[in-house]
């Protein structure tokens, strides 16, 4: 089931640390539609359902990347779209972005994502890879 927009926008802009929500929905415009670019078939579909609608359509009609962006170049591309951002703080609209993200996505489809993803996506889901996390569940 897809996260509410008001929901996911509300996490962005915590997690971001964001003033107001038209903040947080400009980062998650932004680093969405660049995501969106990245991946295919059935993750992308997959994922879309789960985001709200305005932010699936975004996902599902991304901002065109010449080439698999590597997780540092991701960075620079998001600060390039948003106006007055460095790289610095695009990394961290990125992480609040996309670990909202990974939690409507749910830990599966988040593998499956970062899977399409050159490495170091993880890091940016707020989701760091190592041989240990990956085997064992949450102690939540």
């Amino acid at each position: 089931m897809a996260m509410r927009w008001d929901v996911f926008l509300d996490q962005v802009r915590e997690r971001g640390g964001y003033g107001t929500r038209a903040e947080a929905d400009r980062a998650s415009r932004t680093v969405l539609g660049l995501l969106g670019a990245h991946l295919v078939g059935e993750v992308r579909a997959e994922l879309a359902a789960r985001l709200p609608e305005t932010f699936a359509l975004i996902l599902l009609n991304p901002l065109q990347a010449a080439e698999p962006l590597s997780a540092e170049r991701f960075v620079r591309a998001t600060a390039a779209w948003i106006e007055g951002a460095t790289e610095q703080t695009a990394a961290w609209d990125i992480g609040a972005v996309l670990s909202v993200t990974a939690d409507a996505a749910g830990e599966e489809l988040t593998r499956r994502i970062l899977l399409q993803l050159p490495p170091g996506y993880d890091l940016l889901f707020g989701r760091p890879q190592d041989a240990k996390a990956l085997g064992t569940p949450c102690g939540d």
